[in-house]
């Protein structure tokens, strides 16, 4: 099952990145565990310092935009 991370301190930007996520993994019919990480003391542990940050299992996919639905499937795809 994939991990997927959303970081970001709850701005807008953040909150979009985080329901296209859900709609991602909606769309492709997957079992994924969508966890978002709004703590900053626990955001600073990933070294990142532009939000919002999409993550795949551990891995920094996309940062500092919003992530769009179709790019996530292409990301959850491979």
């Amino acid at each position: 099952m994939k991990t997927i991370k959303v970081l970001g301190p709850g701005c807008p930007k953040c909150k979009t990145t985080f329901q296209n996520a859900q709609e991602a993994v909606k769309q492709l019919g997957i079992e994924a565990n969508i966890i978002k990480i709004e703590d900053i003391e626990e955001m600073m542990t990933y070294n990142v310092l532009t939000t919002p940050v999409l993550m795949i299992d551990e891995v920094i996919k996309i940062k500092g935009r919003i992530a769009q639905t179709n790019e996530i499937i292409e990301l959850l795809k491979n």
